[in-house]
């Protein structure tokens, strides 16, 4: 089975400052990994390294058992990134803007073409092949950028925070376009939406100041955490008991209780008997990053900044 494995990774910028700090895991290279974390955490060093654009200070990297610094020029025939600054040229079409990427890959014309359709078509965006990108909307655009790697034909690829700035209809969009790519391909992506990983990844790696702090499966990772059920009350908030668990004021106002499977169960029925208004969920990927790095994830959201690291 192909596999991605880092050994100690490790990149320190500046005065001593470490962007990656010993960096260790090994993953199938197949379907979708989500590599999660606040800005600054180091996801873009990482990602820039795994795609042979950043030599690491310490450590080693391989996929497919191809190492990512002494075989860099191999990997890259295998490669597309699409970082997290890359923009649609106005001043082109979707069809040209993936000829003129192919061709730059070394692609023949004629071959380029047919390529760049086919791209179109297997990402819906074939009706606007030839509309000018300036008049795209954003998701749109970040859609061409998805066919255009698409188009390369390489079965490994880097997606760098590809949502940020988005509308929630265009990131739902786009999220579909990455749920076509995995059949066929193995997708790195970073992101600090924890709904995207969620909702996209197949694995999942949480990265915190340059450290590795939780990888696997959703259900996985809620293993790692003591609770596994999330209660939130709509409305109620006072003289609520719990015997195991803990309460938290959630930022929307609601209350929030995670809670043990059998206190959940024994809170539900108290809750449904005295018509006191819940949900009750498996814990959620955003319960499980504050619990791991005891810092919330959603004040950078949106933000539209890009991260240093």
């Amino acid at each position: 089975m192909p596999e991605l494995i880092c050994s100690n990774l490790t990149k320190t910028y500046g005065k001593g400052m470490k962007a990656l700090d010993k960096v260790s895991f090994s993953i199938p290279a197949l379907g979708i990994f989500a590599l999660i974390g606040r800005t600054g955490a180091g996801k873009t060093t990482l990602t820039r390294i795994l795609a042979t654009e950043l030599m690491p200070t310490s450590g080693a990297a391989s996929i497919n058992g191809i190492d990512v610094v002494n075989n860099a020029g191999r990997l890259r025939d295998m490669i597309a990134v699409l970082p997290q600054e890359s923009r649609a040229v106005a001043w082109l079409t979707p069809r040209q803007t993936i000829i003129t990427y192919l061709m730059y890959r070394g692609v023949g014309f004629s071959e380029a073409k047919k390529k760049a359709d086919s791209a179109l078509r297997k990402t819906d965006m074939d009706r606007f092949a030839n509309t000018l990108n300036e008049k795209l909307s954003g998701g749109q655009k970040r859609k061409i950028l998805v066919a255009t790697v698409l188009a390369s034909g390489a079965p490994i690829i880097f997606v760098d925070e590809p949502t940020t700035g988005l509308d929630p209809i265009s990131r739902a969009e786009l999220w579909e376009a990455f749920k076509m790519l995995k059949k066929d391909h193995f997708v790195f992506l970073t992101t600090h939406y924890l709904e995207e990983a969620e909702r996209l990844a197949d694995r999942v790696g949480i990265l915190h100041e340059g450290k590795l702090m939780a990888l696997g499966t959703l259900d996985e990772i809620r293993k790692l955490v003591k609770y596994q059920y999330s209660i939130r009350i709509l409305g109620k908030k006072d003289g609520i008991k719990v015997k195991e668990g803990k309460k938290t004021l959630g930022e929307d106002g609601y209350l929030q209780i995670m809670t043990t499977e059998k206190e959940a169960d024994a809170l539900s029925r108290r809750f449904i008997k005295g018509k006191i208004r819940f949900s009750i969920n498996p814990v959620s990927l955003e319960d499980i990053f504050y619990s791991i790095v005891k810092k919330p994830i959603r004040e950078e959201e949106g933000n539209g900044k890009q991260e240093e690291w």
